[in-house]
C-alpha cells in the first residue's frame, strides 16, 4: 500500500468522499470537540478499498 499512496477513485467513490468530507466540515464548525472519527474511518475504508483494486489490476 505505501507504493500508491494516491490511487485513483471511481466517480463514485469521489462523491463519497466529497459527501464525507462536506460532512466533516459541517461537524467542524460545531467546535473542536466533536468526534469525527467514524467519518475519517469512512474515507479511509474508500482509499483502502481504492487501493486495493489499484493493486488487484496490476
Amino acid at each position: 500500500m505505501a507504493n500508491n499512496p494516491d490511487p485513483k477513485l471511481t466517480a463514485g467513490e469521489h462523491a463519497k468522499v466529497a459527501y464525507y468530507v462536506a460532512r466533516m466540515a459541517k461537524r467542524s464548525l460545531a467546535g473542536e470537540t466533536v468526534h469525527m472519527g467514524d467519518l475519517e474511518r469512512k474515507v479511509d475504508r474508500i482509499i483502502d478499498g481504492a487501493r486495493k483494486r489499484a493493486e488487484q489490476s496490476k
